[in-house]
């Protein structure tokens, strides 16, 4: 017995040391030496051949394009050396690349220029791979989007607003438009509000036989202009671009062929009934366009089948639906999907060229969250669901005629895949909220072939300091459950009462609660926790992969079920008996900075602080394609807006308030954070801003992000 006590004495007095062996996490950690960063493996490029890939490798000297193995992870070729990438004495960094569809040719992107969230200018290069000749696309100013023609012959560009192509056979550069100019006609490229709201950024697509062109024109002439104001000389300069506001004007958007041989260009006639034209794609034989377009309310949705030498059209099919589905058109049939959520979720349907519903692919109670592609030749599809849960993604295979469904990752968490060309392999990227990126080469049955990343670096990292891991649990609000996770103090007393930070999105279709990894929040949680603070987080209702219903339910009211479903599980979490009810705070960036405001305001009795980041303060004075989308526009619903915008609850504020916004903000404008802080001040309540010269919605560069995260942390220390 003695002995027994002696070896149990000695187990907790090792495990106390090695407890107190274990470092908190600092904001240094997190934000300035960035130790919590999971690695990563991306730039994979597919090769034709299904069995080996490419990736863009950067070193000191610059960057190597190489070509691996699937199968084995094996380097089979250099297929360029950056340092060897010259023109004259200047050696061509590469950004980024493209293959030419018989992989004979590259399209170097150097000199890349960011422009919005996903737009980018370069100098672009042709590189022969046999002849290893380097060519420059063309002089002058930089160019958006190059793209081969499907033989290889020529490559398509916008540059300065307008459609050029390069016959690299003559080596002529031809322009296609003439009309294009800087905010007011934009040819084969996206104006602002397309390329935040639909993701549309390349606005031309090639023909499969490389013989047209079907590029967009935005006629954005009568759009509003919102000009930002940049601190960085001694007059501060304005930046312009159009806007489009709620209830405002878009962009008059139209879709053109142009006709390589005759230089001819027809519009395409999809009549006038239409607000958004949301993709384009072709149909395999390369002489019909099937156009979308939707509503101004984006609940009506059609695809044109129109021809291209003449340009008419018939509608094949008509959907409804709030988010811009995925479609993809059969190569070898006259067939095409698209994902829908006409039952309820989020599923895949196959269709004929004239629209007739063949049958629905997936079925079931839990929605499709991504599309990977088809293997046309086996009949297989693949895609990502949360058919387990609304916290678990898994990747599947089915049947076109949704037999034979497979799951073909098993650990649970978060899975993504990247498919082969062949569909032969994909690459499985893994998290979950303990474990970093876990990153395999899989065969398509799922079975693992390689480990390409495990993050041991960082697990031996995660080692020597104090993690608390989160805990997944659910809240009963409003009658309804909700998803939720908690982060407790790593010396957690249960006899002890805490402070809580509940963490907030909320936006329609995201969540936050996710078994997988986050490297920045989830490590200051970590540094909260160390303080003595517990971290929540609540998907509300509105938030993804729990099927229409419970989505759509915000549909013109955003901000009211969700900040009653936060209210509510604030109350809950104050009934816990470790938990301070007396000191419940909110925090939330972009929505969930509109979120925490109107938690701190509508429930002024149960928050006692809250931070806003870049926060939404009316609806009103964002964009018009997501607002409308779920809340029509104001002219339509003005209670809708007024109702659930934080500046027309200001006068209930009695906690702690800290409203930050960087004033570089071409997303949420800074005109936000202004009118929040007018509306508190006429209502003479007190509360803490700060403002970021010259950052934009993400707010970051240089020792920003530390500042922002020092700032808020003791705001919270004091204030919570």
């Amino acid at each position: 017995m003695r002995n027994l006590f002696a070896i149990v004495l000695s187990v907790l007095i090792v495990g106390t040391a090695c407890s107190q062996d274990k470092k908190d996490v600092t904001l240094e950690d997190v934000w300035r030496d960035y130790k919590f960063y999971a690695s990563s493996v991306g730039g994979f490029r597919s090769m034709n051949d299904g069995i080996h890939y490419t990736t863009l490798e950067r070193g000191k000297d610059g960057a190597d394009i190489m070509k691996y193995a699937y199968a084995n992870k094996k380097v089979e070729e250099v297929l360029v050396d950056g340092k060897e990438l010259k023109m004259g004495d200047k050696t061509i960094k590469i950004n980024d690349y493209e293959f030419s569809a018989d992989e004979s040719k590259l399209l170097i992107a150097s000199e890349k220029e960011g422009i919005y969230r996903h737009s980018s200018k370069s100098h672009y290069y042709v590189y022969d791979l046999k002849t290893k000749k380097l060519t420059k696309l063309t002089d002058g100013d930089k160019q958006m989007y190059a793209t081969f023609s499907p033989l290889a012959n020529k490559v398509a560009y916008v540059k300065n607003n307008n459609m050029y192509y390069k016959d690299l056979g003559s080596n002529k550069e031809i322009q296609m438009t003439t009309d294009g100019k800087k905010n007011e006609i934009i040819n084969g490229a996206s104006d602002w509000v397309y390329e935040e709201e639909l993701v549309l950024v390349k606005a031309f697509k090639w023909s499969p036989d490389g013989k047209k062109i079907a590029y967009y024109r935005f006629d954005e002439s009568n759009v509003k202009e919102w000009l930002m104001k940049m601190y960085k000389s001694l007059y501060p300069h304005e930046e312009r671009f159009k806007y489009p506001k709620a209830g405002e004007d878009n962009s008059k958007v139209e879709i053109f062929f142009y006709d390589v041989a005759s230089a001819k260009k027809t519009k395409a006639n999809i009549g006038e009934k239409y607000e958004y034209i949301s993709r384009i794609n072709w149909t395999n034989d390369g002489k019909s366009l099937a156009i979308q377009s939707l509503n101004r309310h984006q609940n009506d949705l059609n695809i044109h089948l129109t021809n291209a030498e003449t340009g008419e059209s018939k509608i094949i099919l008509n959907d409804k639906y709030v988010e811009v589905p995925t479609t993809e058109f059969l190569s070898s049939k006259d067939q095409f999907i698209m994902t829908s959520e006409k039952d309820g979720f989020n599923h895949i349907y196959l269709y004929d060229v004239t629209g007739k519903l063949i049958n629905q692919i997936t079925k079931g109670n839990w929605d499709v969250t991504n599309y990977y592609g088809i293997d046309e030749k086996k009949g297989i599809l693949y895609y990502q669901s949360a058919e387990l849960s609304a916290i678990d993604k898994q990747v599947y295979a089915i049947k076109l005629n949704g037999s034979s469904k497979k799951r073909l990752t098993t650990k649970s968490g978060q899975n993504r895949a990247d498919f082969s060309s062949s569909f032969k392999y994909f690459i499985n990227y893994h998290s979950s909220a303990s474990t970093p990126n876990y990153i395999t080469l899989c065969d398509n049955t799922g079975k693992v072939k390689s480990v390409l990343e495990d993050n041991e670096a960082l697990n031996k990292t995660l080692e020597g300091v104090n993690f608390s891991k989160k805990v997944f649990f659910k809240i009963k609000a409003n009658d309804v459950e909700l998803n939720a996770w908690k982060i407790l103090p790593s010396d957690f007393d249960e006899s002890k009462k805490y402070p809580v930070l509940m963490f907030v999105y909320g936006g329609p279709g995201i969540n936050t609660v996710n078994d997988s990894w986050d490297g920045g929040n989830t490590f200051w949680f970590q540094h909260l926790a160390s303080k003595g603070y517990i971290v929540v987080s609540v998907d509300n209702r509105g938030t993804g992969s729990r099927g229409e219903a419970f989505k759509k339910i915000t549909y013109k009211q955003l901000g009211k079920y969700e900040t009653e479903d936060q209210i509510a599980s604030a109350k809950y979490l104050s009934t816990l008996p470790y938990v301070d009810g007396s000191r419940i705070g909110i925090f939330g960036w972009s929505y969930g900075g509109y979120m925490s405001s109107l938690c701190i305001t509508k429930g002024a009795d149960v928050f006692k602080a809250a931070i806003a980041v870049a926060p939404v303060s009316n609806w009103r004075y964002y964009d018009n394609i997501y607002t409308e989308r779920y809340m029509q526009t104001p002219q339509e619903n003005a209670d809708g807006y007024d109702n659930n915008s934080p500046i027309n609850h200001v006068e209930k504020l009695k906690g702690n308030y800290l409203l930050v916004h960087g004033m570089a903000d071409d997303n949420v404008h800074y005109q936000n954070a202004v009118e929040m802080s007018a509306a508190l001040i006429k209502a003479n309540k007190q509360f803490a801003e700060m403002m970021y010269p010259n950052k934009n919605h993400g707010i970051y560069g240089g020792n920003t992000r530390l500042h922002l995260y020092t700032l808020m942390t003791n705001f919270i220390l004091e204030n919570l």
